[in-house]
């Protein structure tokens, strides 16, 4: 219920972000127009757009500017650099295929800063925008594509809440040491946990992770019927070999 209700409310703040300030009558941009928008004495303003969404991005001059670091955004849509990092010619463009949920994520966080510190001006009509100003088949499949990537990131965050990750230390002379505390992982908590080996459909590894061992299980904080195990009986987690099951803490023996 949880993670249907978490995904519901990020797919809706992702559709808020991915179109607020771009009402249906929004100024439509060729791409030669805007590229007239790079800020060079003479033209009109300062413009950069980002999945076709075109911010006037004057504020930033010293940024986006002829001479500044990022002067390469201005006048186009590089949605793909963006992500990649690549501001060569060939990595400032608008094509996002074969991006990670990681990239497509960081293209989110960039709308999200652009829309709230710079105006919005209208949409570039190419790649996400037709002439009329309504969306793409392309924009569709991004939009969607980040939906899944925030899905899948809130899955991840949800996870390491139940099962946060181990200390660790190695010494040749004792081998590997795990070992959970309430901070362990970096997620402060009420509770220090039991170390567990972690196995995630598709994944390679079992890491250690920390697992709660009374009370509920994880997602039923109301619930008056249960073993008072926690998370221990979840059919993910395989105990160390030789270690308490109990004990916070496990070495493993060097060989």
């Amino acid at each position: 219920m949880w993670r249907g209700a978490a995904a519901a409310l990020l797919g809706l703040a992702a559709a808020c972000l991915l179109r607020r300030g771009f009402e249906p009558r929004a100024r439509l941009l060729s791409a030669a127009e805007l590229r007239r928008y790079r800020g060079a004495p003479g033209e009109p303003g300062l413009y950069l757009a980002l999945l076709g969404r075109v911010f006037d991005v004057e504020r930033g001059r010293k940024h986006y500017g002829p001479g500044g670091a990022y002067s390469g955004f201005a006048g186009r849509d590089a949605t793909r650099a963006f992500a990649s990092g690549d501001f060569s010619p060939a990595g400032l463009v608008d094509t996002v295929s074969g991006l990670s949920p990681a990239e497509l994520l960081s293209i989110h966080s960039w709308l999200s800063f652009y829309s709230d510190n710079y105006e919005p001006v209208g949409k570039l009509v190419g790649r996400f925008y037709d002439e009329n100003g309504a969306p793409t088949e392309a924009l569709r499949e991004v939009e969607a594509a980040i939906e899944e990537a925030l899905k899948l990131q809130a899955e991840s965050d949800q996870e390491q809440q139940q099962f946060p990750p181990c200390n660790s230390e190695w010494s040749s002379a004792k081998g590997t040491r795990f070992w959970c505390s309430r901070e362990s992982g970096g997620v402060p908590r009420a509770w220090a946990g039991v170390p567990r080996r972690l196995h995630r459909p598709g994944s390679q590894g079992t890491p250690c992770v920390c697992v709660r061992s009374s009370g509920p299980p994880w997602g039923q904080p109301g619930s008056s019927q249960h073993r008072d195990r926690g998370d221990l009986d979840d059919p993910r987690l395989q105990q160390y070999e030789g270690c308490h099951p109990l004990a916070e803490q496990c070495v493993l023996p060097t060989g």
